[in-house]
């Protein structure tokens, strides 16, 4: 098993998270309402963009895989908090797939992987996960 990531805390609420197998790095911060400066993404904001991002990589293997494009496929994702505890409450993942003119098998496909993508797979039941699918 390899390490995934490297964090480091930078001070006054932000860390720069570095993937170790590209070097990619990026800086986190926390919200505005959580005392932070809301400069970059926080790790909630994260969690929640997740979430879009699995979606469409696994949508985009299924469609190379099945002989259909995704490709310009956009997404808006809404974290919506919840508090006692806080914490993410609800995800809305709002997917603008390009005028492809998909059939029914190619929808049922997409609609399938938005359930099936680990990360939806990976978050608690009690975390209300709403898609929609614009196509």
């Amino acid at each position: 098993m390899s390490v995934t990531s490297t964090l480091e805390y930078l001070g006054d609420l932000q860390l720069k998270a570095t993937h170790v197998r590209s070097g990619q790095s990026f800086v986190t911060d926390a919200p505005v309402d959580n005392n932070g400066k809301g400069s970059a993404f926080s790790p909630t904001d994260l969690l929640a963009s997740s979430l879009g991002l699995c979606m469409i990589t696994i949508m985009g293997i299924a469609a190379q895989n099945s002989g259909f494009s995704i490709d310009g496929t956009k997404a808006r994702v809404t974290k919506i908090m919840a508090s006692d505890p806080r914490r993410v409450g609800e995800i809305i993942v709002e997917l603008d797939f390009p005028p492809n003119s998909y059939s029914d098998r190619e929808k049922q496909i997409i609609r399938q992987c938005a359930k099936i993508c680990p990360v939806s797979q990976s978050l608690s039941a009690d975390l209300k996960q709403t898609v929609i699918f614009n196509f």
